[in-house]
């Protein structure tokens, strides 16, 4: 990840021009679980929704309110999802979005909004105001570095990641949160992720920026399978570090920002599979000489997703023969008498056929806190890598729990 990142430096609120603010409403059980996040300067915004047919209320309105032209707040609950509550929720979200922007003094449609938590269940709107009235009395720029915190749900640690880049004479920061451990898979968002950048560049070239990163990082991430009502990245982009504007998604400017952008998304995305629910270690799938990239990300998220091989590297148990079948049941077609697999630096398989190798170092490699599934197929240059986490008992505990 480079050089040690200092809280300043993480913080939301790193790029020039934006500030934050933070506030306990009562909704989750303790600490902070309102955030708003404020560009001083109308901004350019990009966002990604969940894939799923069912989906939540604040949602809905982001989407809604992505269409205007220039926006200024993010604001997000944890504690209740506002989600599968019908058009009361409906109005709620709407009513998030009306008391930020009284406070802002701007267009409804600058607030993009999000929550995270229990699905179905209506949330207190009394809570929601007073967290709003405190945020917005607290912000600054110090308090950026707390978002992350107060978007957390089953998360045991936040999300945070940076990046700078140089475009012409100009610095331009990039500083995300996240927050995501369960319903973590493919196809996005998976979580809720918001990143700040002041970077001057088009509402075309951001969204266009935005959708590379995701394809990237967080659809190449998966804990369990599901993915939620809620999930949202969106990226709010202020120009004030005014930098020559980027207005197509072309040229070396945009693919320098492009480039920062994914790295940001890549990085949350990791610290998401490192952090799920029950999870000891972070997997990660590399799937090498692929025929095409489309099959390599294919078996790639197949491996990941399979629940013999997640308990496998939970158990730290050197069983290959489960890495390779779930790559037979991706679709892909393959000849599996080319293929060879790695744990770590260890070869387990070669031409579709187990190596004698030591249980010892086997042992030694899948009981670290990350490890390296390699599938090298032998029948191309194409590559992908995904990242998930090993499933452990503590997963079924947590999820058994989640609403007593």
């Amino acid at each position: 990840m480079g050089e040690r990142k200092t809280s300043e430096q993480l913080s939301v609120t790193a790029p020039k021009g934006f500030l934050a603010g933070t506030a306990r409403c009562g909704l989750k059980k303790a600490g902070d679980d309102l955030a708003i996040i404020f560009s001083e300067r109308p901004a350019a915004a990009a966002a990604v929704f969940t894939q799923n047919l069912v989906q939540a209320a604040p949602l809905l309105v982001s989407r809604e309110h992505l269409r205007f032209k220039t926006h200024r707040v993010i604001v997000v609950n944890s504690g209740g999802a506002n989600a599968c509550t019908g058009d009361p929720g409906l109005n709620d979200a709407r009513a998030t979005a009306r008391m930020v922007a009284e406070y802002f003094n701007c267009d409804d449609r600058e607030i993009l909004v999000a929550s995270t938590g229990v699905i179905g269940v209506q949330l207190d709107m009394d809570k929601i105001a007073s967290g709003v009235r405190e945020a917005t009395g607290r912000l600054s720029r110090e308090a950026g570095f707390l978002v992350a915190e107060a978007m957390m749900t089953t998360d045991t640690k936040p999300k945070r990641a940076a990046r700078s880049v140089k475009l012409g004479d100009r610095v331009v920061k990039i500083a995300g949160v996240a927050k995501g451990s369960g319903m973590i898979h493919p196809d996005m968002a998976t979580l809720l992720s918001f990143v700040t950048t002041d970077a001057a560049i088009g509402k075309v070239a951001l969204q266009a920026a935005l959708k590379r990163a995701v394809d990237r990082s967080f659809n190449r991430v998966t804990v369990d399978g599901d993915t939620s009502t809620n999930d949202t990245l969106a990226v709010l982009a202020n120009g004030a570090a005014e930098n020559e504007p980027i207005i197509k998604p072309e040229g070396d400017d945009f693919e320098l920002f492009a480039g920062a952008l994914t790295d940001v998304c890549r990085d949350l995305a990791i610290q998401v599979a490192r952090d799920g629910e029950g999870a000891r270690k972070l997997i990660t799938i590399r799937v090498r000489h692929a025929p095409n990239e489309r099959d390599a990300a294919k078996i790639a998220a197949t491996i990941a997703t399979s629940l013999l091989v997640k308990t496998a590297m939970a158990g730290a148990d050197a069983n290959w023969g489960r890495i390779l079948a779930a790559a037979g049941r991706s679709g892909v077609k393959f000849d599996p008498s080319k293929i060879e697999i790695k744990l770590g630096d260890l070869a387990v398989a070669r031409r579709g056929m187990g190596l004698p190798f030591s249980e010892s170092r086997a042992l030694e490699i899948l009981k670290r806190d990350e490890v390296t599934i390699t599938f090298d197929m032998r029948q191309g240059e194409a590559e992908s890598d995904e990242w998930t986490c090993d499933l452990t008992e503590n997963y079924v505990h947590i999820n058994a729990d989640y609403r007593s």
